[in-house]
């Protein structure tokens, strides 16, 4: 009973729990941060690209290997017909021979023009560069995830901006055809007023439109599922009148050239090519390694007396008085040594240095040298453009930013006043002081303002974003 109600209680609570756990799992509002952690975890090009650092990683193990002794065993099992040579007993037999060899033996490099030290020393520099190369991705995903996410809190607004626009219209719509029911306005006033409406409602239609590809464009960056629950925290963004870049693009490049990747990346570039440099002029000097082995046989040719039995003497001569000389004889039974007898008695041993002098080898190892040379200043220009490259992207991120606090104060002036415009064109529209047209021409003219502050509004908080990116600050909205 117990037993039953045990599983009972496991069943009940797994079904509770297991709903809980995938909310955990996909959370229904999603913030930037959640959005840059998934995106930098799930990536596909991201995995792939941490597979190189897998691969670099094994690199660097072999070449660490390298420095100690190799050993390796062998064994062979042979039957042999016709005349042949016994390895074993050097002896050329007839019949069929059964022979067993083994062997071990080992072998270390002792110089070879410090080689196998630089290449540990290359191999651990490609392997921090693949590093800082994911790291670089992970950089330029999750600017992506920003710059999709702003679009979104872009879109929210733009939406808002056309609803409330059409609630103006829609008010506006039902003041106008009282006054044209009572006779006040003529009935063209109604009609344009009901072209307004037409129009806005295209605009709202087009803005949701938007937000929804705006979504989509997000999820499908984070590989989500369109059947996922996803929605985005909409945080209180606030950009102050006077903010203004505090850094200037020098200042800027000079912390983000000691730690942006990339340029990290492109300096590890460097210091794997000098070593593969240093490791094609250790070709010119001598190698010397030591060797040494142990080895062992068995042959079925090799014989041993097993018996010997002594049988009537044979005449072999006669003396010179004719006496008959006899000379004992013995009957011999031989038998194959034993197996681990001949092991013991075959065992030889070897131990020796090898000198191998460089000489010529037809130019191999000189033109290795050179294109080593050629890659390691390749090298050394690459790392110079992705420093140029960095500094020249901060400048105009930097001017890029400027431009869009000025371009957000002025926009937000000039809604200031459309706002005081409209709503005094609204008061002379409602007592018939200014026609739809002009009435219109008003609405529409603050529309595309807000359109233009939002614009401004989320240009200059990205362009913030990328510069505080660039000296090493999270991203983040809050």
């Amino acid at each position: 009973m117990r037993t039953i109600l045990s599983k009972l209680i496991f069943l009940i609570t797994g079904m509770v729990l297991f709903p809980l756990l995938l909310v955990a799992e996909h959370p229904g509002v999603w913030t930037l941060e959640d959005c840059v952690n998934h995106a930098r975890e799930n990536n596909l090009r991201i995995q792939q690209q941490r597979l190189g650092v897998d691969v670099a990683r094994e690199n660097l193990r072999q070449s660490q290997a390298n420095r100690f002794p190799s050993l390796n065993a062998g064994a062979s099992h042979n039957y042999n017909w016709g005349r042949t040579l016994d390895p074993v007993t050097n002896e050329f037999v007839t019949e069929r021979v059964q022979t067993n060899n083994f062997n071990v033996s080992s072998g270390v490099t002792l110089f070879s023009g410090f080689q196998v030290r630089n290449s540990i020393e290359r191999d651990r520099y490609n392997l921090e560069s693949v590093r800082l190369d994911v790291q670089t991705m992970e950089d330029d995903i999750s600017l992506a995830v920003a710059s999709g996410y702003l679009q979104i809190l872009f879109s929210k607004e733009l939406v808002e901006v056309a609803a409330n626009q059409l609630d103006i219209t829609r008010q506006q719509l039902e003041r106008t055809e009282k006054l044209v029911n009572a006779g006040t306005l003529a009935r063209g006033s109604l009609l344009n007023i009901e072209a307004q409406k037409a129009s806005e409602e295209v605009l709202l239609v087009n803005a949701e439109n938007q937000l929804r590809l705006a979504y989509l464009d997000l999820m499908q960056l984070l590989d989500l599922r369109e059947d996922i629950e996803f929605a985005i925290e909409v945080p209180e963004i606030e950009i102050q009148p006077t903010e203004t870049v505090d850094y200037s693009p020098l200042q800027l490049y000079d912390t983000a050239v000691r730690i942006q990747p990339d340029i990290r990346s492109a300096e590890m570039q460097v210091r794997t090519a000098e070593k593969g440099y240093e490791i094609a002029r250790g070709g010119r000097y001598p190698q010397l390694t030591l060797r040494g082995s142990l080895g062992t046989g068995y042959s079925e040719a090799r014989l041993e007396i097993a018996e010997m039995i002594e049988t009537d003497p044979e005449q072999i001569g006669q003396t010179a008085s004719g006496e008959a000389v006899f000379a004992p004889s013995f009957d011999i039974e031989t038998r194959i040594i034993p197996f681990w007898d001949q092991i013991d008695d075959n065992l030889n041993r070897s131990i020796g240095l090898n000198l191998q002098i460089p000489i010529f080898n037809n130019y191999q190892v000189r033109t290795q040298i050179s294109q080593s040379k050629i890659s390691l200043e390749n090298a050394r220009l690459q790392r110079q453009i992705v420093r140029d490259e960095l500094y020249k992207t901060i400048e105009q991120a930097h001017q890029d930013a400027h431009a869009a606090m000025q371009r957000y104060v002025a926009t937000e002036k000039n809604v200031e006043a459309l706002e005081e415009s409209f709503r005094y064109t609204e008061e002379r529209f409602n007592v018939g002081m200014v026609n739809t047209l002009e009435y219109n021409d008003a609405k529409n003219r603050l529309a595309e303002a807000q359109s233009e502050l939002l614009q401004a509004k989320y240009e200059y908080v990205f362009r913030v974003q990328i510069l505080d990116f660039y000296i090493g600050n999270p991203l983040t909205l809050r």
